[in-house]
């Protein structure tokens, strides 16, 4: 009886520990707060693991960013690591470097020259320090090629102020930094009408359409530079424009070689990541969801 009692009384303490454990574990996952969730294009979740398996089969993978989110960021450099282990090499496109600058940054890259001489004579961007060394770094460390594949500023300001028939007036060296001539735009692209329907009636007769084909010719001219440093992976970093809804460098990829096994990541800023906010279905094959209170790097 004492026996049958002390297993009863056993068996009681032992359902109220579980019960108290299962409390505490609920109780800290709800306190939980993960930097970022991942979902698929039409908002079912994923993870990085998941992600990052789909990415590795890929040619060409984008990682559209977000330039002043922290988390973006340092997920690019996680991307990047994941695509060197798993494929034993990865090309590293920047839309932070111009294609005339191409030849510093090998320089750099290679260590003939140190990073002093690379801030100073490259155009880098004034977050570079924080926000694009490490990629950089770690291309320098495993000795994998980093491409500027970036239009020179100064041609796509000339595109947006002038036109773009002015690029065909300029010199054969600068030509070598832009797509191949005459470039195609196509201004009923969904992502480039929202640009000119956004500027309205703003600026100069005109002035709305150039700002969509300058926005053309960088996407262009970085779709041309990754195709010709063809390296596989190639993992390319730019700005969310510019690959969001497959358009604009994965568009003209796409015309010139429709075979190209392409991957699109983008990161997403919301009040709440427990979901992806229809807005943002679609934009990606994944899609990256980080708080909107993130830190910022500038």
């Amino acid at each position: 009886m004492e026996k049958s009692f002390n297993f009863v009384l056993k068996d009681f303490f032992m359902k109220k520990l579980l019960g108290i454990l299962l409390l505490i574990t609920t109780a800290v996952t709800a306190q939980d707060k993960p930097a970022y969730k991942i979902y698929t294009k039409d908002g079912k979740p994923s993870d990085f693991t998941a992600m990052m398996k789909e990415a590795a089969k890929a040619d060409i993978i984008f990682f559209g960013e977000l330039h002043d989110n922290a988390m973006a960021h340092w997920l690019e450099l996680q991307v990047m690591k994941y695509l060197f282990a798993q494929r034993g090499s990865v090309t590293l496109g920047m839309e932070m470097f111009e294609a005339d600058n191409q030849l510093i940054l090998d320089e750099y890259v290679s260590g003939l020259i140190d990073e002093k001489l690379l801030l100073s004579e490259a155009k880098v961007w004034d977050n570079y320090k924080n926000d694009y060394k490490p990629l950089v770094e770690f291309a320098k460390e495993n000795k994998q090629k980093v491409v500027a594949t970036n239009v020179p500023r100064r041609y796509a300001n000339l595109v947006y102020k002038k036109g773009i028939d002015q690029l065909s007036s300029l010199p054969q060296e600068a030509k070598n930094s832009i797509a191949p001539l005459p470039i195609t735009i196509d201004l009923t692209l969904p992502g480039y009408k929202s640009m000119i329907d956004g500027m309205g009636s703003h600026g100069a007769p005109g002035s709305a359409e150039n700002m969509a084909r300058s926005q053309a010719v960088k996407d262009a001219t970085m779709a041309h530079f990754t195709l010709k440093n063809r390296a596989f992976p190639f993992l390319h970093v730019n700005g969310s424009y510019h690959s969001q809804n497959f358009e604009g460098i994965v568009w003209y990829l796409k015309q010139a070689d429709a075979k190209l096994k392409i991957i699109t990541l983008q990161v997403v800023e919301q009040k709440s990541i427990d979901a992806v906010e229809t807005e943002n279905k679609g934009l990606a094959d994944f899609i990256i969801c980080v708080p909107s209170d993130i830190t910022k790097t500038y």
